[in-house]
Protein backbone atom coordinates (compact mmCIF):
# COMPACT_ATOMS: atom_id res chain seq x y z
CA UNK A 1 0.00 0.00 0.00
CA UNK A 2 1.21 3.29 -1.02
CA UNK A 3 1.16 6.73 0.97
CA UNK A 4 -1.38 8.27 0.67
CA UNK A 5 -0.47 12.38 1.31
CA UNK A 6 -3.64 14.72 1.30
CA UNK A 7 -3.73 18.77 1.20
CA UNK A 8 -6.12 21.36 0.75
CA UNK A 9 -5.58 24.04 -1.91
CA UNK A 10 -7.77 27.26 -1.91
CA UNK A 11 -8.84 28.68 -5.31
CA UNK A 12 -11.57 31.52 -5.10
CA UNK A 13 -11.82 31.44 -9.01
CA UNK A 14 -13.11 27.65 -8.45
CA UNK A 15 -16.72 27.10 -8.51
CA UNK A 16 -16.54 23.94 -7.91
CA UNK A 17 -14.72 21.12 -5.84
CA UNK A 18 -11.65 19.45 -7.61
CA UNK A 19 -10.15 16.36 -6.85
CA UNK A 20 -7.07 15.18 -9.00
CA UNK A 21 -5.18 11.70 -7.79
CA UNK A 22 -1.69 11.75 -8.72
CA UNK A 23 0.60 7.96 -8.65
CA UNK A 24 2.87 6.40 -10.80
CA UNK A 25 0.34 4.45 -12.56
CA UNK A 26 -3.70 3.42 -11.86
CA UNK A 27 -3.91 0.26 -9.84
CA UNK A 28 -6.24 -1.02 -7.56
CA UNK A 29 -5.52 1.27 -4.48
CA UNK A 30 -6.18 4.17 -6.70
CA UNK A 31 -9.18 2.51 -8.10
CA UNK A 32 -10.47 2.30 -4.68
CA UNK A 33 -9.82 5.84 -3.07
CA UNK A 34 -11.92 6.61 -6.93
CA UNK A 35 -14.58 4.48 -5.94
CA UNK A 36 -14.62 6.18 -2.28
CA UNK A 37 -15.20 9.41 -3.62
CA UNK A 38 -17.62 8.50 -5.96
CA UNK A 39 -19.43 6.45 -3.37
CA UNK A 40 -19.54 9.31 -0.60
CA UNK A 41 -21.35 11.51 -2.77
CA UNK A 42 -25.38 11.48 -2.31
CA UNK A 43 -27.56 12.33 -5.87
CA UNK A 44 -30.67 13.21 -5.86
CA UNK A 45 -33.55 12.76 -8.50
CA UNK A 46 -36.54 14.24 -9.28
CA UNK A 47 -39.35 11.09 -10.22
CA UNK A 48 -42.91 11.16 -10.28
CA UNK A 49 -44.84 8.95 -7.53
CA UNK A 50 -47.82 6.58 -8.56
CA UNK A 51 -50.21 9.30 -8.74
CA UNK A 52 -47.94 10.86 -11.14
CA UNK A 53 -46.88 14.00 -8.67
CA UNK A 54 -43.08 14.71 -8.85
CA UNK A 55 -40.92 13.48 -5.77
CA UNK A 56 -37.42 13.79 -4.90
CA UNK A 57 -35.56 9.87 -3.95
CA UNK A 58 -31.29 9.50 -3.20
CA UNK A 59 -29.80 7.53 -5.54
CA UNK A 60 -28.43 5.12 -2.83
CA UNK A 61 -32.37 4.21 -2.27
CA UNK A 62 -32.72 2.37 -5.98
CA UNK A 63 -32.37 -0.93 -5.91
CA UNK A 64 -32.90 -1.47 -9.76
CA UNK A 65 -34.79 0.55 -12.93
CA UNK A 66 -36.16 -1.24 -15.49
CA UNK A 67 -37.95 0.20 -18.71
CA UNK A 68 -41.52 -0.41 -19.57
CA UNK A 69 -42.48 0.55 -23.14
CA UNK A 70 -41.53 4.55 -22.75
CA UNK A 71 -41.55 4.39 -19.00
CA UNK A 72 -38.76 4.12 -16.45
CA UNK A 73 -39.72 2.28 -13.73
CA UNK A 74 -37.55 2.74 -11.00
CA UNK A 75 -37.96 0.43 -7.64
CA UNK A 76 -36.36 1.50 -4.45
CA UNK A 77 -36.37 0.71 -0.93
CA UNK A 78 -39.29 2.58 -0.25
CA UNK A 79 -41.59 2.19 -3.49
CA UNK A 80 -41.96 2.37 -7.38
CA UNK A 81 -41.44 5.22 -9.50
CA UNK A 82 -41.35 6.89 -12.86
CA UNK A 83 -39.57 8.78 -15.07
CA UNK A 84 -39.53 9.77 -18.68
CA UNK A 85 -35.89 9.69 -19.69
CA UNK A 86 -34.97 6.66 -21.64
CA UNK A 87 -32.64 4.35 -19.46
CA UNK A 88 -29.25 5.39 -21.24
CA UNK A 89 -29.74 8.89 -20.06
CA UNK A 90 -30.96 7.54 -16.93
CA UNK A 91 -27.25 5.27 -16.72
CA UNK A 92 -25.03 8.06 -17.28
CA UNK A 93 -26.35 10.01 -14.66
CA UNK A 94 -26.21 7.05 -12.08
CA UNK A 95 -22.73 6.58 -10.13
CA UNK A 96 -20.70 3.70 -10.42
CA UNK A 97 -22.51 1.34 -8.07
CA UNK A 98 -25.04 0.61 -11.01
CA UNK A 99 -24.39 -1.83 -13.77
CA UNK A 100 -26.55 -2.27 -16.79
CA UNK A 101 -27.38 -6.57 -17.09
CA UNK A 102 -29.84 -6.21 -20.06
CA UNK A 103 -31.83 -3.61 -22.72
CA UNK A 104 -34.05 -3.22 -20.59
CA UNK A 105 -32.38 -2.77 -16.77
CA UNK A 106 -30.02 -1.43 -14.43
CA UNK A 107 -29.21 -2.85 -11.20
CA UNK A 108 -27.57 -1.04 -7.94
CA UNK A 109 -24.86 -3.28 -7.16
CA UNK A 110 -25.09 -1.96 -3.52
CA UNK A 111 -28.63 -3.60 -3.34
CA UNK A 112 -27.75 -7.21 -4.31
CA UNK A 113 -28.02 -10.40 -1.96
CA UNK A 114 -26.57 -13.06 -4.35
CA UNK A 115 -26.17 -13.69 -7.66
CA UNK A 116 -26.59 -17.21 -9.09
CA UNK A 117 -24.98 -18.65 -11.99
CA UNK A 118 -26.92 -21.27 -13.25
CA UNK A 119 -25.23 -23.84 -15.34
CA UNK A 120 -26.83 -23.02 -17.95
CA UNK A 121 -25.26 -20.02 -18.37
CA UNK A 122 -27.84 -17.41 -17.04
CA UNK A 123 -27.46 -15.16 -14.03
CA UNK A 124 -30.56 -14.72 -11.40
CA UNK A 125 -29.93 -11.39 -9.07
CA UNK A 126 -31.66 -11.45 -5.62
CA UNK A 127 -31.84 -8.32 -3.82
CA UNK A 128 -31.58 -7.37 0.03
CA UNK A 129 -35.48 -6.96 -0.41
CA UNK A 130 -36.51 -10.33 -1.70
CA UNK A 131 -36.75 -9.12 -5.50
CA UNK A 132 -34.91 -11.06 -8.17
CA UNK A 133 -34.10 -10.42 -11.43
CA UNK A 134 -32.41 -12.14 -14.56
CA UNK A 135 -30.16 -10.60 -16.53
CA UNK A 136 -29.20 -10.97 -20.22
CA UNK A 137 -27.37 -13.63 -21.53
CA UNK A 138 -25.38 -10.62 -24.04
CA UNK A 139 -24.35 -9.02 -20.30
CA UNK A 140 -22.97 -11.58 -18.43
CA UNK A 141 -19.08 -11.25 -19.75
CA UNK A 142 -19.48 -7.69 -18.38
CA UNK A 143 -21.20 -8.96 -15.16
CA UNK A 144 -18.70 -11.22 -14.22
CA UNK A 145 -15.14 -8.70 -15.18
CA UNK A 146 -17.18 -5.72 -12.86
CA UNK A 147 -17.87 -8.52 -10.24
CA UNK A 148 -14.04 -10.03 -10.31
CA UNK A 149 -13.17 -6.18 -9.83
CA UNK A 150 -15.38 -5.57 -7.10
CA UNK A 151 -14.16 -8.40 -5.34
CA UNK A 152 -10.72 -7.50 -5.21
CA UNK A 153 -11.79 -4.54 -3.01
CA UNK A 154 -13.37 -6.73 -0.70
CA UNK A 155 -10.65 -7.32 1.88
Amino acid sequence: MKKINIRFEPDDSSEQIDVIIRASEKDAQVDQIIESLNSSRTEKYTVLDKNKCPCVIDEADIVFISSEGKQMRIVTDTGVYSAKQTLSTIEKLLGSSFLRISRFEIINLKKVYKYDFTIIGTLRIEFVNGMETWASRRYIPVIRERLSREEEYMC
